[in-house]
């Protein structure tokens, strides 16, 4: 696997790290600024509705733009905004410094995930999804952790702004240039959207990742106040969430090469199980630990579900339209599960926010069952189904 790639997968740790790594201080924030903690949430799901929205017009505006360039960009950015978060003397200041990066960051997914599959397919989309994986593992207990050991929440948007700042530098000297490609492409993507097979897909991925982070958006807080950990045992939970969640994503990427839909309800059908048997154990510490693990191995596969099951039949001249759409469709996802989970909490405590999770984890398994003959299938311009080499030069 080329440098490049591996480049790519720190910029996903970097961009992550900052987007997920407020999960783990939400308690913290929430008590500093005096809200409450389902508004501390909109930390997350406002910086998610954001790269939603912002997804397939940013990407359309910079058809023309070196992605080399733009990818960079993106990083500079967010080492910036962590900085601005770390000073911010208010809530509103806060969250502003959260959603600017946000327009920002479809570019880096939809480029890189684009780039990735047409280097080596599913394989380097899986290196540069565990940059996801990697980011729940170290980025998000580490930031964590390094505001309950320095007793200051500004620590952990200090960490994150240098994390970010390393996946700059390793982007801009192992990444070669990729010129945008001069052609007129408009035209030959859009035929992706007369398929009902990719609308399916979609609609899925937003149900899956609501259903995914209505539950993961608040598990600091759910082991604050249902398993009773103190700040540095969540701290180590985290660690050991993302830890199993590498040798998930390493297994779901393995059982996707052989069946892509068998390994989607087996995905759904032990991510609902493990839930429920949270809900069951939450107040044992030691089972708790177990289930945390298996929930962390389990969970984090569910990006690279939702990436390869969307990609796999469009043609590589839709690759980065499909991608911001999916990007889009992630960030949907992932705002809206924050405020379903939030709306739980809220009315009925966070003990029960897992219902929520498995409520729609087992409409998306019932969509699973939904298939669709040839027909139905992308209908491609001879041109467009053509593979295309990725425009990387050094």
């Amino acid at each position: 696997m080329k440098k490049s790639i591996y480049a790519m997968a720190l910029g996903a740790f970097g961009i992550i790290t900052t987007e997920f790594g407020v999960i783990g201080v939400l308690p913290n924030l929430a008590q500093v600024f005096h809200v409450s903690l389902e508004k501390a949430g909109w930390l997350l799901s406002a910086f998610a509705l954001t790269v939603a929205v912002s997804s397939p017009f940013i990407t359309a505006l910079t058809t023309n733009v070196n992605r080399k360039l733009l990818m960079s960009l993106v990083l500079a950015v967010f080492v910036v905004s962590n900085i601005l978060s770390a000073f911010a003397p208010n809530f509103t200041v806060l969250m502003i410094a959260r959603v600017l990066p946000a327009f920002l960051h479809p570019l880096f997914w939809n480029l890189s995930l684009a780039a990735a599959f047409k280097e080596s397919g599913s394989k380097a989309v899986s290196v540069v999804m565990s940059g996801v994986s990697i980011a729940t593992v170290m980025g998000v207990p580490i930031t964590t952790y390094a505001a309950e050991f320095f007793s200051n929440w500004q620590a952990s948007f200090f960490l994150a702004s240098f994390v970010s700042l390393i996946a700059f530098l390793g982007l801009v000297l192992y990444v070669p240039s990729m010129p945008a490609a001069r052609k007129a492409a408009g035209d030959s993507q859009l035929y992706v959207l007369k398929s009902p097979l990719l609308w399916l897909n979609l609609v899925s991925t937003i149900l899956m990742l609501a259903g995914m982070f209505s539950s993961y958006g608040y598990l600091a807080a759910y082991m604050e106040k249902v398993t009773h950990m103190n700040g540095t045992q969540i701290s180590v939970m985290l660690l050991l969430f993302g830890g199993m969640g590498v040798l998930g994503n390493w297994l779901t990427g393995r059982a996707l090469s052989k069946n892509v839909m068998l390994t989607t309800r087996v995905f759904f059908t032990a991510l609902i199980l493990v839930q429920i048997l949270a809900y069951l154990f939450g107040g044992l510490f030691v089972p708790m630990v177990i289930l945390l693990s298996l929930w962390g191995a389990i969970h984090t596969g569910g990006f690279l579900i939702g990436n390869i099951r969307t990609t796999r039949s469009v043609p590589h001249s839709a690759l980065e339209f499909v991608n911001s759409l999916l990007t889009s469709c992630y960030n949907i996802g992932i705002s809206l599960g924050a405020m379903l989970g939030g709306l739980v909490i809220a009315r009925y405590g966070v003990h029960y926010v897992v219902w929520m999770s498995v409520g729609l984890l087992a409409v998306n398994l019932g969509l699973s069952f939904i298939t669709f003959g040839k027909k139905h299938q992308h209908t491609a311009p001879a041109a467009a189904m053509e593979k295309e080499p990725i425009m990387m030069h050094a």
